[in-house]
């Protein structure tokens, strides 16, 4: 139930993660969405149905 014109994203959409920060916990790593996803600062997600996204931070190639 996103109230922002154009709505966020949803939970299970790929551009998931460009939902709108509604708390955001820098002391913590953590932040939520408005689709209710968690994402933590080394880029792992808590989706609202308990499933687990492992951190997906860009490798640097060597």
């Amino acid at each position: 139930m996103c109230p922002h014109q154009p709505p966020c994203p949803t939970p299970d959409a790929l551009d998931r993660e460009a939902a709108r920060t509604v708390a955001n916990h820098p002391e913590q790593g953590w932040s939520l969405l408005c689709n209710g996803i968690v994402v933590f600062e080394d880029t792992g997600e808590l989706l609202p149905d308990g499933r687990v996204i492992a951190p997906h931070r860009p490798t640097t190639a060597a």
